[in-house]
């Protein structure tokens, strides 16, 4: 039976992340991280953490408290066997916390190196039998297939004795558990190997028998909304969910940083007795200003249908949007200012502007200008100005303008 709700612990948060820049922007928040290497994952584009500085990135997660967890959840061919042997040996060294693998191989390669086994949601696991199995191959979780429902949970929560992990918040798949060919049979891409190139995102149209297009509301018709469950953090508790997860390896700084303050303030509103819908449905106003598809309940309460797809927009549904700027060429931290190549567009005093790099994470309004040694109130595209900052900034950093639709409410 499910735990008495008044004596269960406040289940995990585990964040995904790419690089140091968003694990210090969830540090504060999260229990957990989750990330990849540059190879054998569904995320190979993250390519900031590598097996030549996994070592030190663990240590900077361990120095904040938090587990580190290692996705090797790529297809394993017969060409990957001895690179999967050196990313365990070298997961070992690191002292990850546990590996998230699901391929065969995988799983024997981390028991073989005495790592802890979490089983990927690309596993499919769909009923207590399979979470049965995996334990009997040495896992200690499995992260559950994200097509069940929060009664199948829980059905499966009353038959085992093992953590169960669930994708609480972030980008939903259409196929089952991920598992997609489309990119691979379209672009050569497989998105099982970590290089999918979302064409489920693309405008697409819909024909008749006879070659007629049909008129339907909508141009992006297979793209489904993100999953947002911050509405329902009792009804996740309910169902005994161990460790809550945020998809998001792909997305910036800031978006891991609203989104892990977000559940945090709401996990620990139920477990003070203050949660209310109210506040929840604030929280989620707050993440809608970050890059999103828009939010739905996935399969927690049945099939999602229609209301489940983003037929009406393209990839971020948020009225905020990072326009590219130029980029940083230079440091003076002595006088707390950069040197900016405007390659995209210009800069004026007042505007939001977001100063993004694998380390570097910075939000704040620009607040002086100057080109040439002289102060400016603007700079146009193709100058290099200098321009005063409020945190330490790197060469090659990235600035990008932040506008919000006025429109939106």
């Amino acid at each position: 039976m499910p735990k008495d709700m008044k004596k269960r612990s406040a289940p995990e948060l585990a964040m995904g992340v790419r690089n140091m820049a968003s694990l210090k922007a969830c540090k504060d928040n999260t229990d957990a991280v989750y990330f990849s290497l540059d190879r054998l994952s569904l995320r190979s584009r993250a390519q900031d953490i590598t097996t030549d500085n996994l070592v030190d990135f663990v240590e900077s997660v361990h120095e904040y408290g938090i587990k580190a967890y290692l996705a090797v959840n790529s297809v394993i061919y017969p060409d990957d066997l001895q690179e999967l042997n050196e990313v365990m040996e070298t997961a070992a060294s690191a002292e990850v916390d546990a590996v998230i693998v699901w391929d065969p191989a995988a799983i024997m390669k981390a028991a073989a190196n005495d790592l802890e086994i979490h089983i990927s949601t690309q596993a499919n696991v769909s009923n207590q039998e399979t979470v049965n199995f995996y334990e009997s191959m040495g896992a200690s979780r499995v992260v559950l297939a994200r097509e069940l429902s929060l009664d199948q949970i829980k059905y499966i929560r009353e038959n085992t004795d093992l953590e169960l992990e669930a994708f609480v918040h972030g980008a939903m798949c259409q196929a089952v558990s991920g598992r997609c060919y489309l990119s691979a049979y379209l672009l050569g891409k497989s998105g099982n190997c970590g290089e999918c190139s979302q064409p489920c995102r693309w405008e697409w149209s819909l024909h008749s028998d006879s070659g007629e297009k049909v008129d339907i509301e909508g141009k992006y018709l297979i793209s489904a909304k993100d999953l947002c469950m911050i509405e329902h953090i009792p009804a996740l508790l309910e169902a005994g969910i161990d460790s809550f997860k945020v998809e998001g390896r792909l997305r910036n700084p800031g978006y891991t940083s609203t989104v892990s303050r977000c559940y945090r303030k709401a996990i620990d509103d139920y477990f003070n007795g203050t949660y209310k819908p109210e506040s929840a449905a604030l929280l989620k106003k707050e993440m809608e200003l970050e890059y999103n598809r828009g939010f739905s309940t996935g399969f927690y309460f049945g099939y999602p249908g229609p209301e489940g797809l983003a037929c009406n927009h393209d990839m971020n549904a948020s009225p905020v949007k990072r326009e590219a700027v130029g980029i940083v060429t230079n440091f003076y931290p002595k006088n707390n200012a950069a040197s900016v190549k405007l390659l995209e567009q210009g800069l004026r005093t007042g505007d939001q502007i977001i100063i993004e790099g694998k380390t570097t994470y910075v939000e704040q309004e620009v607040l002086s200008l100057m080109v040439e040694g002289e102060k400016v109130s603007s700079a146009e595209k193709g100058m290099e100005t200098g321009l005063a900052v409020v945190d330490r900034v790197r060469k090659n950093d990235r600035v990008f303008r932040i506008e919000k639709d006025i429109h939106w409410k």
